[in-house]
């Protein structure tokens, strides 16, 4: 059974900085591309952050120079630094893996407010 349970999710001011966790089982963690999406009420699921097997990563315009992308494949894990943080970055936060098949995590709120 594949799981991919996210962690790390909360409340923080603005300019504030969280770091996400997604931990995966059930699947052959190295070869699969791990990504963060979000979503906010009312908008698309978008991209966030994606980093290959060989470790070669992507980032939305968006969070550039704010956000991180690292996976520890010993831990099964993917991480997503985020710092700076923007209300704009308010979203429920998914975590993706895909290579032959696609799965995805259950969300984590992040929410910045003062």
């Amino acid at each position: 059974q594949v799981q991919l349970v996210e962690s790390g999710g909360g409340l923080v001011q603005p300019g504030g900085s969280l770091r996400l966790s997604c931990a995966a089982s059930g699947i052959i963690f190295n070869v699969y591309t791990m990504s963060w999406y979000r979503q906010a009420p009312g908008k698309q699921r978008e991209m966030v952050a994606s980093i290959t097997s060989g470790a070669s990563t992507d980032y939305a315009d968006s969070v550039k120079g704010r956000f991180t992308i690292s996976r520890d494949n010993a831990k099964n894990t993917v991480y997503l630094q985020m710092n700076s943080l923007e209300p704009e970055d308010s979203a429920v936060y998914y975590c993706k893996a895909r290579w032959m098949i696609t799965y995805w995590g259950q969300g984590t709120q992040v929410t910045v407010s003062s």
